[in-house]
């Protein structure tokens, strides 16, 4: 299967987790990736990989949450492999907190990266996609569509990527340019395994928002992304499509 032969796609957070499985899955199919990552090694080693592999990508640094590295980066993207017509904007941060003890710069931060990143990066890539036709594909979260502790910025961000991604799919209907999101659960990704809490949280706390799946491997949410990327999914534009293991059931 090779849905995405001679399109350039641009993925976001590409240096790990669920990027990086992105990055694999679309150059799998034919794709010209662009791997974005504020850790440019780790952008490079993953389009290593995708060359090591026989595909075909190149690794660029971006710092999302900046206005000017993402217009920047997009343009550069486009003049070294050509127009971009899928853009996947799985870049993302997740931290505990008590609510009461949230620093500015911590909720500002998450925001930052999570929600005004994305419109960054749509905003950047929308000229390119306008021109001939083209696909986002944003990485919500089962946390943007309910309650989850310790965790306000985060729910509230990806809350925010949830109706973003409706308000564009509505604004680009009848423009060529289809917009939906996924909405994973837990996933076995660096970002997860590293977390830290706060010492008094407990387990127990978090029983609504866990599985009894466990987690999803990235390579499942990617084949889910893949999928909503390519033309197989050409109705649908403004969904939310949730992937956690029955969690919002």
């Amino acid at each position: 299967m090779a849905r995405f032969t001679d399109r350039v796609a641009i993925v976001t957070g590409a240096g790990s987790g669920l990027g990086r499985a992105t990055a694999h899955r679309l150059a799998e199919e034919g794709a010209v990736v662009a791997t974005l990552d504020l850790a440019v090694d780790a952008a490079e080693k993953t389009a290593a990989e995708i060359g090591e592999r026989g595909g075909s990508a190149r690794a660029f640094p971006v710092d999302v949450s900046d206005a000017a590295s993402a217009l920047e980066v997009v343009g550069v993207v486009a003049g070294d492999l050509g127009r971009p017509q899928v853009l996947v904007n799985c870049a993302g941060v997740l931290r505990f907190e008590h609510s009461e003890q949230e620093t500015a710069d911590g909720w500002s931060k998450v925001l930052a990266v999570n929600l005004t990143g994305s419109f960054y990066m749509c905003r950047a890539a929308l000229p390119h996609l306008l021109d001939g036709g083209g696909v986002i594909v944003n990485v919500a979260s089962n946390a943007g569509l309910m309650g989850q502790p310790y965790t306000a910025a985060y729910c509230a961000s990806k809350g925010g990527v949830v109706n973003l991604t409706r308000a564009l799919a509505v604004e680009f209907l009848e423009r060529g340019v289809r917009v939906n999101a996924v909405a994973p659960g837990g996933m076995n990704t660096p970002m997860v395994a590293n977390l830290a809490m706060p010492d008094d949280v407990s387990v127990k706390d978090f029983a609504r928002v866990t599985s009894p799946l466990g987690y999803a491997e990235p390579e499942e949410q990617a084949n889910l992304i893949a999928w909503i990327a390519s033309d197989d999914a050409r109705y649908m534009t403004g969904s939310i499509v949730s992937m956690d293991g029955g969690i919002t059931a």
